[in-house]
C-alpha cells in the first residue's frame, strides 16, 4: 500500500510513520505538514534516525504523488482542503479528524461518491469494539439507569467533548431510539435541577499528556456499570489506521467507519 500522511511532524503524525515503516505491506510515500513547520525539509523517518528519501512537505499534491491512500489526523480545516486534493487524484483517504460541523461531514459525504473513505473519531480496535458493547449494554439499562459519559485527554487537545465521547453517545442514544443532539447534556452548571432521565451527560478533562480515557456509566439504584476504554499509547490508533487502510484496497468509493473496518456491524 502506498500511503501519504498528514501532520506528519506531529505526536500522531509520527506514530503513523513508525507504523507504516515497520509494516511489511506500506510504502511511505508523502508526508505532510503545515506551512512554517520546523520539520519541513527533513527526512520524515529523521525523528527514527532513519532515512526514508521521504521528504516533510507543505505542497500537498507534491505529498500525494505516487499515493494511494492518505491517512489524515489533523485539524477539520486542513483535512477539507486535503479532501479536495484527494477527491481529484483518486487517493482513497482514512480520516481520524474530529471536530467537524455538520457541513463538514456533509462534504466528506460527498467526496466519498468519488473516493473510498474510511471516516471515525476513534481508529483504535479497542474503542471500536467498546462501542458495540455499548450498543448491547444500552438496550438493556434503557429503564431505570442514568447514564453518563466522562472523557479526558492532554492539555493539548482543541475539541470537547472528544469525538469519541461524542460517537459513543450517538451508539447508546441510537440504541435507546434517541437523537443525541436532543438528548445530549455536553456541560452542566449552576442550579440545574434534578436530572432528566432521558438524558445522556457529558463530563471532559483535560491535562497533562493523558492519551486518551473514556468511561460509560449505566448508574442505577443499587449498582452501576462502568464500561472503559483506556489508551496508554498512540500506536493503537495507528494500527488502526493501516487496517482501515487495508479495508479500503480495491475500493473506489463508499464512506465506512471503523465498524465496517472491523466486521462489528453484523455481530
Amino acid at each position: 500500500m502506498k500511503i501519504a500522511i498528514t501532520g506528519a511532524g506531529g505526536r500522531m503524525g509520527r506514530m503513523l510513520i513508525e507504523a507504516a515503516l515497520d509494516a511489511d505491506d506500506v510504502v511511505l510515500t508523502g508526508a505532510l505538514d503545515v506551512t512554517g513547520s520546523p520539520n519541513i525539509g527533513q527526512d520524515a523517518g529523521a525523528f527514527l534516525g532513519r532515512q526514508t528519501g521521504v521528504i516533510l512537505t507543505s505542497d500537498v499534491p507534491k505529498g500525494l504523488e505516487g499515493a494511494d491512500f492518505l491517512i489524515d489526523f489533523t485539524r477539520p480545516e486542513g483535512t477539507l482542503k486535503h479532501l479536495t486534493y484527494c477527491e481529484e487524484r483518486g487517493v482513497n483517504m482514512v480520516i481520524g479528524t474530529t471536530g467537524f460541523n455538520d457541513a463538514g461531514k456533509a462534504s466528506i459525504a460527498r467526496a466519498a461518491e468519488n473516493i473510498a473513505i474510511v471516516f471515525a473519531p476513534n481508529m483504535s480496535v479497542g474503542v471500536n469494539v467498546t462501542m458495540k458493547l455499548l450498543e448491547v449494554a444500552a438496550r438493556h439499562f434503557s429503564r431505570g439507569y442514568d447514564i453518563e459519559i466522562i472523557e479526558a485527554h492532554h492539555r493539548h487537545k482543541i475539541d470537547a467533548p472528544s469525538g469519541t465521547a461524542l460517537r459513543m453517545g450517538e451508539v447508546i442514544a441510537g440504541a435507546l431510539g434517541r437523537d443525541l443532539r436532543e438528548c445530549g447534556v455536553l456541560a452542566r452548571e449552576g442550579i440545574t435541577g434534578e436530572r432528566d432521565p432521558s438524558t445522556i451527560g457529558f463530563a471532559t478533562v483535560r491535562g497533562g499528556d493523558i492519551i486518551g480515557d473514556h468511561t460509560v456509566l449505566f448508574a442505577g439504584i443499587g449498582e452501576r456499570i462502568e464500561i472503559s476504554h483506556k489508551s496508554s499509547s498512540r500506536a493503537a490508533y495507528a494500527q488502526g489506521s493501516l487496517r482501515a487502510a487495508r479495508f479500503l484496497t480495491g475500493r473506489t468509493s463508499g464512506l465506512f467507519d471503523m465498524q465496517d473496518v472491523l466486521g462489528l456491524k453484523d455481530a
